[in-house]
């Protein structure tokens, strides 16, 4: 995943381009980099923040960086933003998205002679960097990024900074927010629409799919208008947004409560089966409030997350130090867990591993029962568009492994689709089975339809590819 913010004020645009950015710092925290474009020229700054906090890292760039124009981003990935020379002229660019071609698009543009590519480690190449070469394909900015966008199988949206204004481009299908803020001295666009607010801007626009639109202290002006069809990721209300923050009109943190108290008429559960309702620090807190609220079942919080100096649970990289850190943040209150019959909503099970961890360490802190309640339907399908997990195959979902168990090697797409429905045998046996693998007392997934209820919009504009295969 990542985010990025960009500023282009009739002032100094650097206060801004700094804190915007760093409110993106719950998406990615492996690069970050910044680009600001002023009398001088082009400033680029770049670090890896694995083991420091954004502000950390930037603090002596804010200081020295100057200009009216400027984006930044944050990356779980390759670092950017990058500054690229062609024959569009100087422009610096940054991309959120997933690219699964890319290997056929980088011997594609290698084969018309004349480009060549860095080799990050492990022999990837930079996407940002592949885009800026598709874009250079074409002979101005605005066919490029379309050009761009038409061939990567994936997702793409991008901003690409230039002397004149900055291009803002949301990928063809909308699967990733671009929202713009408006204050007396210009304009800033974002991934996130909260982080603008404190900064002195009201909201403006949010970009529709593959519109494409050029930022000015001016004003904005549509280059390109959106499409009609839309398939926003879900995920992003269920895990990756932050609480404040919206999309598409509809509030994160709402749409948890509403999500919640779904799960909790669907359950059904009683006060005299459960003494407490707990959330999984932080994504699943809203939902296990929303739960409380409804179910009339007392909220509680039985660990609490210490974050002050830790990095997010799904960094570093490496999976067993990840296991690790999400391990050592979460502190015990002992009081609230000994002989307690509980409930407990995370967001989603991916691998199953820290969850497992976490329900292991409640019941050695004396819980007497756990019950968990995922916040969303179980994962089936690994993410085509927006990189939401590091998952190398579909087989590291645990829901996977256990229809593998269940019914061999080749699985068809019609078995599939069985083991989507909530209602089937396949399903039942698929949640008996991780149940008692992952050591819970019982297990209930929320459903498909009551968490897309809860995001409130019409579900053909919702993307639940890892949910059932609908693209």
């Amino acid at each position: 995943m990542g985010g990025f913010f960009a500023a282009a004020l009739k002032e100094e645009a650097v206060f801004d381009l700094f804190f915007g950015t760093d409110y993106h710092s719950h998406l990615g925290t492996r690069r970050a980099g910044m680009v600001v474009y002023g009398d001088a020229g082009f400033d680029r700054a770049i670090h890896n923040i694995e083991n420091s906090p954004f502000r950390t890292k930037f603090e002596k760039d804010f200081h020295t960086m100057h200009g009216n124009l400027g984006i930044g981003c944050i990356s779980d990935y390759e670092p950017q933003p990058l500054v690229v020379r062609s024959h569009h002229g100087t422009y610096a660019i940054t991309t959120v998205g997933k690219i699964n071609n890319i290997d056929a698009l980088t011997e594609k543009i290698i084969q018309k002679g004349g480009s060549h590519f860095m080799e990050m480690r492990g022999g990837l190449i930079n996407a940002t960097e592949l885009v800026a070469a598709l874009i250079n394909q074409k002979d101005n900015m605005i066919e490029g990024i379309q050009y761009a966008q038409d061939q990567i199988e994936g997702s793409m949206t991008m901003l690409i900074l230039t002397p004149q204004g900055i291009y803002l481009a949301r990928d063809k299908m909308g699967r990733t927010p671009l929202v713009i803020g408006r204050k007396e001295s210009g304009f800033c666009a974002s991934f996130e629409a909260f982080a603008y607010l404190n900064l002195g801007y009201e909201p403006y626009k949010e970009l529709g799919p593959g519109e494409i639109d050029v930022m000015t202290p001016e004003g904005i002006t549509v280059l390109a208008k959106p499409g009609e069809k839309m398939r926003i990721c879900t995920f992003l209300w269920v895990y990756y947004g932050y609480p404040s923050s919206f999309y598409e009109g509809v509030t994160v943190e709402q749409m948890r409560y509403d999500c919640g108290k779904l799960l909790a008429r669907r359950d059904q559960m009683s006060r005299d089966e459960l003494d407490i309702v707990a959330g999984v620090p932080d994504s699943g807190t809203a939902h296990a409030v929303g739960y409380a609220n409804e179910s009339g079942i007392p909220f509680s919080r039985p660990f609490i997350k210490y974050t002050p100096t830790w990095p997010r649970s799904f960094m570093p990289t490496i999976q067993t130090q990840r296991n690790l850190i999400a391990r050592m943040k979460l502190i015990p209150v002992h009081e609230l867990i000994d002989g307690q019959r509980m409930l407990l909503i995370d967001d989603s099970i991916v691998r199953g591993t820290q969850l497992r961890e976490t329900t292991e360490f409640l019941f050695h802190s004396g819980a007497k029962e756990v019950h968990v309640r995922p916040a969303c339907p179980p994962l089936l399908f690994g993410c085509k568009y927006i990189n939401f997990s590091r998952s190398n195959s579909e087989m590291e979902l645990i829901c996977r492994q256990v229809i593998r168990e269940e019914e061999g090697e080749e699985v068809s797409r019609e078995i599939l689709d069985d083991y989507v429905n909530p209602d089937s045998d396949r399903y039942h046996r698929m949640l008996d089975r991780i149940c008692q693998r992952m050591g819970f007392t019982s297990l209930r997934y929320n459903r498909l339809d009551d968490m897309l209820e809860a995001v409130g919009i019409d579900k053909d504009r919702l993307c639940t590819y890892c949910w059932d295969g609908r693209d």
